[in-house]
């Protein structure tokens, strides 16, 4: 009777560890890999941020860039009427989203 325990299945551990590692790079270029390139162009833009762009903030306030001071920003959006805000709270520059075109319904 032969001891069906010790015997290995066909091919052995090989393929099973080289379908793990595909799913490994599936991962990282597909989710991890874009991700770090998306905070990395963020970071990049928040460091260029100069007086006189019109932005928009997280929370979706246009407006423009009357001061900078280290991490804290001021915004103008109404004539006299300033806001102060995080550095980090700045999404992105109003001509850009005025740029991306916009979906056609149906």
């Amino acid at each position: 009777m032969k001891n069906i325990l010790l015997q290995t299945p066909d091919g052995g551990m090989l393929p099973q560890l080289l379908m793990f590692g595909a799913i490994i790079l599936v991962f990282y270029f597909f989710m991890i890999r874009p991700q770090q390139k998306k905070a990395s162009d963020q970071k990049k833009f928040r460091e260029e941020l100069t007086k006189g762009m019109y932005v928009v903030t997280i929370g979706g306030m246009h407006g423009k860039l009357i001061a900078i001071e280290g991490e804290t920003v001021t915004l103008e959006v109404d004539r006299g009427v300033r806001l102060m805000f995080d550095k980090a709270s700045i999404s992105m520059e109003a001509t850009m989203k005025m740029q991306k075109p916009k979906d056609i319904a149906g």
